[in-house]
């Protein structure tokens, strides 16, 4: 019986081993959990709960553009980014290392029919432009048409130099092509460079941030982009099953973790160069 029981939030003490598999292991705050009860709720399929629609509004202004929708996962809001931007047979080019190609299970090909082109990334995580470039198919009926460029900013726990996302977006806008950034940690980066998230992602089409690693919210991704993409976006989120009801419970917890947690990734920042300092 939930009321009777006892149970605790759990807790990291010195006894316990601290977990450092990933920042998706973090654990709410008491803040998000005293958000919850607080939070209007509505049905979101009918665009009635209010909690999800000013996160998705206050994510938007945050990264300076039109419009965003929350998702169940960084996996699905990167697979429906690249559903949005892409017809079947498009293609896709994509750093090789990058989350979305290694570790989706290659959702743009098994469910949208889209081709995937894996490009080396350099010692600072991004791609050359002349390797990028090289990629892009000619206009040729033999060919399948590359339609959009996948970054990822912070990638590995390294933060790309902004001047190699920009140049990266300028190249493949001037050749037709739109940019998607998985921006899963992109607070990280802008805890790093001091770079605003809007300044960060000014030349993306679209971005993915994720709730729930660093920012510690239970789940929950946000893609953002132009009122465009997003009514697209909206319509594949149904078909893959991620429109969700009553989800007010989680973007309470994505919204306390936007206006509470950003700027406390600087403490995470300093604990893995302490962490890395006592390793070395």
């Amino acid at each position: 019986n939930y009321k009777k029981s006892s149970a605790k939030l759990p807790v990291y003490s010195e006894d316990k081993p601290i977990d450092f598999r990933s920042d998706t292991v973090t654990l709410p705050t008491a803040g998000m959990f005293e958000a919850i009860p607080k939070a209007k709720l509505g049905d979101d399929v009918y665009d009635e709960d209010v909690e999800v629609l000013e996160l998705q509004q206050y994510a938007a202004e945050l990264l300076g553009k039109e419009a965003s929708l929350f998702f169940p996962s960084g996996t699905q809001s990167n697979l429906t980014a690249i559903l949005s931007h892409c017809q079947r047979g498009d293609e896709v080019l994509i750093g090789r290392e990058y989350h979305t190609n290694l570790y989706e299970a290659r959702g743009a090909s098994v469910l949208g029919g889209v081709g995937i082109c894996p490009i080396d990334i350099n010692e600072s995580g991004g791609m050359a432009v002349e390797d990028m470039i090289n990629q892009i198919k000619e206009d040729d009926p033999h060919y399948a048409v590359t339609k959009l460029l996948c970054l990822e900013n912070p990638i590995s726990g390294q933060v790309q130099p902004q001047s190699q996302i920009d140049a990266l977006a300028q190249a493949a806008h001037e050749r037709g092509l739109s940019v998607h950034l998985d921006g899963a940690r992109l607070f990280n980066a802008h805890i790093h460079n001091g770079l605003s998230p809007e300044e960060l992602t000014k030349n993306c089409d679209s971005v993915s941030i994720c709730l729930s690693k660093g920012l510690g919210a239970p789940a929950g991704t946000l893609l953002v982009s132009s009122h465009e993409i997003i009514a697209k976006a909206k319509r594949i989120r149904k078909i893959l099953g991620g429109s969700m009801r009553q989800v007010g419970v989680l973007a309470a917890c994505g919204m306390y973790a936007l206006k509470n947690n950003i700027t406390r990734l600087q403490e995470d920042h300093n604990n893995a160069k302490l962490l890395a300092q006592g390793l070395s």
